[in-house]
């Protein structure tokens, strides 16, 4: 069993916990319908990515009906 070799401070102990914090998500515009994005996925206004459609998205028309 894994025994430790000294006692580790408080100081010492929180300051590994010091930098985990939560940061905010890093977003771009679509360049198709200008929404913000996170870089890298599918537009979920849209359906674009890199330039063509990949998900067909369904429209107004057929959603009331």
């Amino acid at each position: 069993m894994a025994v430790p070799k000294g006692k580790v401070s408080k100081a010492r102990r929180d300051s590994r916990k010091a930098n985990w914090t939560a940061t905010a998500p890093t977003l771009v515009s679509c360049p198709h319908c200008k929404a913000s994005i996170r870089p890298h996925t599918v537009c979920k206004e849209c359906g674009y990515y890199d330039g063509r459609e990949v998900v067909a998205k369904k429209s107004k028309e057929k959603e009331s009906k």
